[in-house]
């Protein structure tokens, strides 16, 4: 049966709406993503997010801004400035993987080169259980790799990570330490509300383990898509090329624009929990898949301007209406890490020495202030395991 496709952005924006449509985009992931918070539904979803987003309050994205994430930047970028060059992708999947590791949990103890590959390997892995269902291989094969993958990570680095949070929390009760003293993380506020999520060790390894992969992999094919378009812009117009390394409320704006021609997931996928009535179209039952076109409603004429499909940091968008359109979703599986990522929306008045920029935005300033450039000798290529349009590989120089 074929599916039925939303493309338009205003029925887009309705059908990600409904309650009664569950998430489907990654069905064929359950090995790592069932039970996981991406495809609960009803008052179990609502319950586990309401346990995670205490982590997201709206301090936590300018603190983390501030405080923790420029040394995490520097540490990470800096033996690349060394070597004058680097591969955009993997870089961008080191800075992300450390950045989100903070956030979700999992702690590296040794910060060396060698830890941080075994992370990344994992990641890597966990990698192509979302895109499962796009993936040209053999699955079963893919299955068996993420298999052998969630069981190094356990025994290396959550069961570590776990151990040490769970004897902090204790010291905690005792009034041995104080909250501040508590790691700002999902994994910590996961175990301090066990009775309410009841979640088996199993469960709770995949959920932080979904966490990892959800803040890097999404970000990194963000961060290799915009510098894309930073890089083209800047040769095309000369004056914007000089703005986006000093003007960061324009590098954000241009940021934002890329996100929205290039959404992480080019869709999002439902299925009706109910017969109902999919706004703007047929009815369904439980037996169809609802298919969002992301792509295609973020390059709505009707929305976005004529010009919808050009990247264009100049773009005024309608009034509520963000400027990433619907790349990072709405209602009740919207991305919990969207400040995080894009930073908060600018106004007329904003001041940036204190506008919460976002960690895209962040690392897109760090590589033009190291005059960051595609490398002439070795153009990027597109990865065709998938069908989602990513990098593969994305060489640049620096200094």
């Amino acid at each position: 049966m074929s599916p039925i496709v939303v493309d338009r952005y205003k029925t887009a924006n309705e059908t990600l709406r409904v309650p009664d449509l569950r998430q489907a985009l990654y069905d064929e992931g359950a090995i790592m993503f069932e039970k996981t918070i991406v495809n609960l539904h009803g008052d179990e979803h609502r319950i586990r997010r309401n346990v995670e987003i205490k982590v997201f309050r709206r301090d936590f994205f300018k603190w983390y801004e501030k405080a923790v994430f420029p040394e995490t930047l520097r540490e990470t970028i800096a033996p690349y400035l060394a070597q004058g060059k680097a591969d955009l992708v993997n870089l961008g999947f080191r800075v992300m993987m450390n950045l989100t590791a903070d956030f979700s949990g999992v702690d590296r103890p040794t910060r060396t080169p060698e830890e941080t590959d075994r992370l990344l390997r994992h990641l890597l892995t966990f990698g192509k259980a979302a895109t499962l269902g796009q993936a040209l291989g053999d699955k079963e094969a893919i299955r068996n790799e993420i298999r052998q993958a969630m069981a190094e990570f356990d025994s290396e680095f959550f069961q570590p990570s776990m151990k040490r949070r769970r004897d902090l929390l204790a010291k905690f009760d005792k009034g041995e330490i104080k909250e501040e003293d508590l790691p700002r993380d999902i994994l910590v506020e996961l175990l301090r509300n066990e009775s309410e999520v009841q979640l088996t060790q199993d469960v709770l390894m995949k959920e932080i383990g979904f966490f990892l992969l959800a803040g890097a992999f999404t970000s990194i094919h963000t961060l290799s898509h915009a510098m894309h378009e930073l890089f083209w812009w800047g040769e095309q117009h000369p004056a914007d090329k000089q703005r986006q390394r000093t003007d960061m409320l324009f590098l954000q704006r241009s940021i934002h624009e890329s996100m929205r021609l290039h959404p992480s997931s080019p869709t999002a996928g439902r299925r009706p929990t109910c017969p109902m009535q999919i706004p703007g179209g047929p009815q369904a039952t439980p037996s169809d898949y609802v298919s969002i076109d992301l792509m295609k409603a973020n390059r709505d004429t009707e929305v976005f301007g004529p010009d919808a499909a050009e990247y264009n940091p100049h773009r005024q968008v309608q009034k509520g209406t963000p400027p990433y359109g619907l790349s990072f979703g709405i209602g009740m599986h919207s991305c919990l890490g969207l400040n995080l990522a894009a930073g908060a929306l600018a106004k007329a008045d904003t001041n940036p020495a204190d506008h919460q920029l976002g960690t895209v935005t962040l690392i897109a300033a760090a590589l033009l202030a190291a005059n960051a450039r595609p490398d002439p000798d070795n153009p990027g290529v597109i990865d065709r395991s998938t069908v989602r349009n990513n990098w593969g590989k994305y060489p640049i120089l620096l200094g």
